[in-house]
């Protein structure tokens, strides 16, 4: 028994004085994503990614808004979301704490507004998403000239983008009874 007590003097403290003093993260460690709605263009990327459903997208057209929801009691840290995240509005953290005193605590929730079409004026994307694209475009080198009717184009939901791409292939092609219904 004595030799055991010595060995167990020479080695020391085996544990942390855990929860007294924080616990040192190894480099690399992948703990709670943390969102930054600055950043986010509500693209949904990371609630496609997410293996275990934390990160959903939920649409509120009457409204005109998304709302971008992550269950954190669902996470897994496994990264996907920081990943996929095209403008870097999640990343991973070292912290890894969750205890709460309620499941709700647990949630975390942002609203993006929608743009409506220009057309019709229904709701159809995030007006950050579609500002992203613009900005994309632009630093992609495109001219002067096309951006204003790329800006009216991103402006129209897909509805309206096809019947008008329609009515102009039915124009040129001398056809343009037929697409808006006038006969065959």
């Amino acid at each position: 028994m004595l030799k055991l007590l010595k060995k167990a003097l020479q080695v020391g403290e085996a544990t942390v004085e855990y929860p007294f003093k924080p616990v040192e993260v190894a480099p690399g460690f992948r703990g709670k994503p943390e969102y930054n709605f600055d950043r986010c263009i509500a693209c949904g990327a990371c609630a496609t990614a997410c293996p275990p459903n934390a990160i959903t997208m939920e649409y509120d057209l009457k409204q005109g808004t998304k709302t971008w929801n992550i269950f954190y009691g669902r996470c897994i840290f496994c990264g996907r979301c920081e990943e996929v995240c095209p403008t870097g509005a999640i990343a991973l953290t070292t912290e890894f704490e969750l205890a709460v005193a309620s499941k709700e605590d647990l949630y975390y929730r942002a609203e993006v507004q929608l743009r409506k079409c220009s057309c019709c004026g229904e709701y159809f994307a995030p007006s950050r998403e579609l500002e992203y694209v613009m900005s994309t475009l632009e630093q992609s080198g495109l001219p002067e000239g096309d951006r204003q009717g790329w800006r009216q184009l991103l402006g129209k939901c897909p509805q309206c983008r096809r019947r008008q791409a329609a009515v102009s292939v039915a124009a040129a092609t001398g056809s343009r009874d037929r697409v808006q219904g006038g006969g065959q």
